[in-house]
C-alpha cells in the first residue's frame, strides 16, 4: 500500500515519534509520502531529523502564489466536489471563529482548502491510496478537505491535549464522522474522542500508542549513586509545568543537599525559568542544557535516578517511555494516559499543579533504597517494551489502513 504522511510542521525535535512510526512502516514495506505544510529546520539538531526534513515534502515551500493557480485548476475540474468542500471549509471556519487561539476562522480555512486542493492533487499524481494525518487538528482538516475535493480516504492521530481543549472549535467531530478510522495514542485519548461522535462510530476508533526502538535501550546499568538527580524533558512552555518544579526543588533542597535536576528542552518559558531558578538559589542544582539530540536524551538519561514530569496537560509523553525503556523509574503527574503507563511498580503519580506532592515524590525516591530503585527500573522497562515496541505499533496501523482505510 502506498501512504502519505500530513503534519502541520514536520520534522520537529518534539516529533521524533512520526519518524520512528513512518520508518517502521517502510521496514514492514510500506512506501510512504511526508507531507508537512512548513519545515522547522532552523531548529533541529538531530541529525535523524535533518536527513528526515530532507524526505519531507513541505507545501508552503512553494509558496501561495504558486499553489493557488494549480489549486484553481483542481477546483475547477470538479465543481460538485470543489462546492461542497467549499461549504465544509467554511463551516469549520465559522466554528473556529473565536475558538481556540489558531483554531482559524474562514479566511485561514480557505488557505487550508487551497492547500488540500495541492494535496489531493500530489496524491493523485503519487498514486497514493491513504492518507493519514498526525494530531486533529489544522493536519487532519487538511486531509478531510483533500478527501471531499476527490482526494484518497483518510485517517488521523489525536494526541492531546490541543485536540480535547477545542474540539468544537477544530471540528473534530466532523473529521470523525468523515474520516476512515481515527487512532488515540491512548485508552484515554480514545475515550475523549468517543464524546466527540456518536456510539455507532466508536468501532472506528483505535487505540495505537506511540513507540520507541527497543535496540536504541540496551540492558541499562544501574541507577548512579548519590543525588537524587532527576532530569525533565520537554518543551519549555506553560502546559508542561516546569516552574512549578522549580517550586517543587526549592521544598525539597533543604532536605536533600546533593539534590540536582537536568531541564533538558527550551521554548517561551525559559527565562521566566531561569529567573525562577536565580530566586530560589538553586543555580548550583539546576542544569538548562537547551535541547538534545536522541543519543544525548538516552546518555542523559542514564545519568540521572529518575525521570519527572511535572506537566498540567499531556497525552501519553515518549520522553516517559523512554525514560523507562532505559531502566528509570518516573515521578509524573496522574493525568490523561500517563497513569497507563507509570504504576506503582515503576513510579510515583501526584496530583498535576502540587509542588508538595512532587516535592515529597522527590523525597520518596531518595529514600528508595539503591536495589529497590533498580527494580522499579527493570519493572519500568519491561512494561514500556511490552506495550510500546514501534515495529508491533506500526503493524496494527498497517492492519488499520489496510482494513478500515479499504472500507
Amino acid at each position: 500500500m502506498k501512504l502519505a504522511y500530513l503534519v502541520n510542521t514536520y520534522p520537529r525535535a518534539s516529533h521524533s515519534f512520526i519518524r520512528r512510526e513512518i520508518l517502521a512502516l517502510e521496514r514492514a514495506g510500506h512506501q510512504v509520502h511526508r507531507f508537512a505544510m512548513r519545515s522547522d529546520r532552523a531548529h533541529l539538531v538531530d541529525p535523524a531529523d535533518l536527513a528526515e526534513d530532507d524526505r519531507t515534502e513541505h507545501v508552503l515551500a512553494r509558496g501561495l502564489r504558486r499553489l493557488i493557480p494549480g489549486a484553481i485548476r483542481h477546483l475547477a475540474w470538479r465543481p460538485a466536489q470543489a462546492a461542497m468542500a467549499l461549504r465544509l471549509a467554511l463551516a469549520c471556519g465559522a466554528r473556529s471563529a473565536g475558538g481556540a487561539p489558531g483554531t482559524g476562522g474562514r479566511l485561514r480555512h480557505l488557505v487550508y482548502l487551497i492547500e488540500a486542493a495541492h494535496v489531493a492533487q500530489r496524491c493523485a499524481d503519487l498514486g497514493i491510496d491513504h492518507l493519514h494525518a498526525h494530531f486533529g487538528t489544522n493536519s487532519a482538516t487538511v486531509a478531510m478537505l483533500a478527501h471531499a475535493l476527490g482526494g484518497p480516504r483518510f485517517s488521523f492521530t489525536t494526541h492531546g491535549p490541543e485536540e480535547f481543549d477545542a474540539p468544537l472549535a477544530l471540528s473534530l467531530p466532523a473529521k470523525l464522522d468523515r474520516a476512515a478510522f481515527a487512532v488515540a495514542i491512548s485508552s484515554f485519548g480514545r475515550s475523549q474522542l468517543c464524546r466527540q461522535t456518536g456510539a455507532e462510530n466508536w468501532g472506528r476508533l483505535h487505540v495505537v500508542h506511540c513507540g520507541i526502538e527497543p535496540s536504541l535501550f540496551p540492558e541499562p546499568a544501574p541507577p548512579p549513586p548519590g543525588g537524587p538527580h532527576l532530569v525533565a524533558i520537554g518543551r519549555l512552555a506553560e502546559q508542561k509545568g516546569f516552574p512549578l518544579l522549580i517550586d517543587a526543588m526549592a521544598q525539597a533542597a533543604p532536605d536533600l543537599p546533593d539534590l540536582r535536576l537536568t531541564l533538558v528542552g527550551d521554548g517561551p518559558l525559559r527565562g521566566v525559568i531561569e529567573t525562577a531558578i536565580a530566586a530560589q538559589g538553586l543555580g548550583p542544582r539546576i542544569a538548562l542544557t537547551g535541547w538534545q539530540d536522541e543519543a544525548g536524551v538516552r546518555a542523559t538519561l542514564g545519568r540521572s535516578q529518575a525521570l519527572i514530569l511535572p506537566s498540567f496537560a499531556e497525552g501519553l509523553p515518549v520522553v516517559v517511555m523512554e525514560a523507562m525503556a532505559a531502566g528509570r523509574p518516573v515521578i509524573a503527574t496522574a493525568i490523561a494516559g500517563v497513569p497507563e503507563l507509570v504504576t506503582p511498580e515503576t513510579g510515583w503519580l501526584v496530583p498535576a499543579g502540587d509542588a508538595g506532592a512532587l516535592a515529597d515524590a522527590i523525597r520518596a525516591l531518595a529514600a528508595a533504597e539503591p536495589a529497590r530503585l533498580a527494580v522499579m527500573g527493570l519493572a519500568a522497562r519491561a512494561r514500556v517494551l511490552a506495550r510500546h515496541d514501534i515495529d508491533t505499533e506500526a503493524g496494527r496501523l498497517a492492519r488499520l489502513f489496510a482494513t478500515e482505510g479499504k472500507g
